[in-house]
């Protein structure tokens, strides 16, 4: 079996990988589920859905053969994630983030500013997940 370079090995690690495929293909699902919402506009839900749809191929990359590529793709999103999710919690605040112009947000700022720390809280364990697994790739000499 021939292997090409930022590919894992057979017999490399198989679980870590398979988590962090899944992980992402759920976070990308999440983004396809609160686009078809349509709670935070149009523009916004079409942003959510180009995110979807360069997330997936990823989690399918990642999940086959641990791409070293695309686990620093998700590696950099998801930290752009946390910085933008942490610029909407700290600069205008949760309210801040209403959900589309002209509709009343149901719930209180205290449930907002949750949802966003959620949602921090996911991306970091995504790049988290993904900076261990090329680690692991590395130190197994899976990638170069």
């Amino acid at each position: 079996m021939t292997h090409t370079l930022g590919r894992a090995r057979s017999g490399g690690p198989v679980l870590h990988p398979r988590l962090c495929a899944a992980v992402v293909a759920a976070s990308s699902a999440v983004h396809v589920w609160l686009a078809a919402q349509s709670q935070h506009g149009a523009w916004m839900s079409a942003l959510m859905l180009v995110l979807a749809a360069v997330c997936l191929p990823c989690a399918l990359h990642i999940w086959r053969d641990s791409r070293v590529a695309a686990l620093r793709r998700v590696m950099a999103c998801a930290v752009s994630m946390v910085a933008l999710h942490g610029l909407l919690l700290l600069g205008r605040g949760a309210v801040g983030h209403a959900h589309g112009p002209g509709n009343t947000v149901a719930g209180t700022a205290g449930d907002q500013a949750g949802s966003l720390l959620a949602v921090i809280g996911l991306e970091l364990t995504t790049a988290l997940l993904a900076a261990t697994l090329v680690a692991r790739l590395r130190a197994s000499g899976a990638a170069r």
